[in-house]
């Protein structure tokens, strides 16, 4: 990954290393749960959020344990799902809930899926419409949750989206790994393509060109070994903190600078802060 070096201006001479990214955490279970084979996640962020995300696919027959640090998902293929016993839970999580929901949508069995007080008031319309037209059927709470999700055969289709949203554009995404056809899903403005990467990473047959993206479906994705990079949202606090004292020098390690996340990076940058990225690798 890359880590960030700050030269902002008191004596304060630091490295820190934050959280693991909570998006790219509920994406490598999620995913690694429809793979085949062993997902291997190095600094998993173990929050509230993503630990009922682990739960969810775990409700769903697959393996998933903690050895050590690390995670371990063991999946057994697109197709390997099981009818939950009781209904899903999803907690405070946005993203752990719309992005179960494409996956809910293809499998042979019914399944109700809800969150908190605080996610059951969050509209889930604009994932369940554009499921709809590739076939999924839904009863919800007027557009909210619970949901309850009758799996159904999907069909590919061109999804132009209203608003940039990437919690969307993922539910898309893994619901049309399943559907019958090429998805061609096209943003107004790119929203953050964690989704796409790792989804590549793993084996789908994924091609983007610009704001467009294609996904074939039936693809064979495999476990993969993934190293959860720490969140630029945590590190943003110290970055500023950093750049206010005189002299300080904070380093910031394995920090995510994905494209689509590097916004307070290059508003600081043009207010005149001295930050250096160095050490650029993928990690996934």
């Amino acid at each position: 990954m890359k880590k960030i070096h700050i030269s902002p201006k008191k004596n304060c001479k630091a490295v820190i290393k934050v959280e693991g990214d909570k998006s790219i955490s509920h994406r490598a279970i999620i995913i690694g749960s429809i793979a085949k084979g062993k997902t291997e996640i190095e600094n998993f962020l173990e929050a509230e959020d993503t630990l009922n995300t682990v739960n969810i696919f775990r409700e769903m027959g697959v393996k998933i344990e903690k050895k050590g640090d690390n995670y371990f998902v063991y999946g057994n293929g697109l197709n390997s799902l099981r009818e939950p016993n009781k209904i899903l839970y999803s907690g405070n999580s946005g993203t752990g809930i719309r992005l179960t929901l494409g996956i809910l949508a293809a499998q042979p069995f019914t399944s109700t899926i809800t969150g908190d007080s605080q996610v059951v008031k969050r509209p889930m319309m604009r994932v369940i419409e554009p499921l709809t037209r590739m076939g999924a059927k839904f009863q919800s709470n007027n557009g909210y949750a619970p949901i309850t999700v009758y799996g159904s055969n999907l069909k590919g289709i061109v999804y132009k989206m209203p608003i940039a949203s990437a919690q969307v554009k993922s539910s898309i995404m893994l619901a049309a790994l399943y559907a019958d056809g090429i998805t061609e899903i096209i943003e107004p403005v790119k929203s953050r393509d964690h989704t796409e990467r790792m989804l590549k990473y793993f084996g789908a047959k994924i091609f983007i060109k610009n704001n467009r993206i294609k996904i074939m479906p039936h693809s064979e994705l495999r476990g993969k070994k993934i190293f959860v990079p720490c969140d630029i949202s945590s590190a943003a606090f110290f970055i500023v903190a950093g750049l206010l004292m005189k002299g300080s020098k904070i380093t910031l390690k394995n920090v995510c600078i994905n494209p689509t996340r590097t916004g307070i990076i290059d508003a600081l940058k043009k207010m005149g802060g001295k930050i250096k990225i160095v050490n650029i690798s993928s990690l996934y």
